[in-house]
């Protein structure tokens, strides 16, 4: 691994988690490494279910379960140039009160509101890496409230930051 890549991939896990916070936005981080695919995804739980606080009712508890699930179907999710061929390695997430390990989901911002955040890493491993040249989100078909994703890659063609939208979901260099 060059010692850019490695840099940027050692930023990538080291860095805290939650540096910015606003509602209907995201944050997607992208390393891209011989023949891996790393995605580490933040979301405002807002951005996906309404709402950022313990669920008051079984209807806000099935939103929060229909989140997690379709955030774990990783191959739905996200869907690489299909001649790089590339399969989900893993798929890791964490949906703050869903009785998994969420404590770090909550946090302070600006010394006022609590907020609440999905932290997701999705990593995938492509057969055919030369053919990768794009990654398509499905996020915005599935989660109306998110109006953008803000995107930081980092691979062997460089570094560079996009913004995903409904109407240009595809992250492409």
């Amino acid at each position: 691994m060059k010692l850019p890549l490695l840099f940027a991939a050692c930023l990538f896990f080291v860095l805290p988690a939650h540096a910015q916070h606003k509602h209907g936005e995201g944050q997607l981080d992208v390393v891209i490494d011989k023949d891996s695919v790393t995605l580490g995804l933040e979301l405002p739980l807002d951005a996906t279910v309404g709402f950022e606080r313990t669920p008051k009712n079984d209807k806000e508890k099935a939103a929060l379960a229909a989140a997690d699930k379709v955030l774990k179907d990783a191959a739905t999710l996200w869907l690489p140039t299909p001649t790089a061929n590339c399969t989900v390695q893993s798929a890791q997430v964490q949906v703050p009160f869903t009785g998994g390990d969420d404590q770090h989901a909550q946090h302070q911002h600006e010394g006022a509101a609590h907020h609440a955040d999905i932290d997701a890493r999705y990593v995938f491993r492509c057969a055919n890496p030369a053919a990768l040249k794009s990654v398509e989100t499905t996020l915005f078909k599935h989660f109306k409230r998110l109006y953008r994703l803000e995107v930081q890659r980092v691979g062997p063609s460089g570094q560079g930051a996009q913004r995903l939208t409904p109407k240009a979901p595809v992250l492409s260099w």
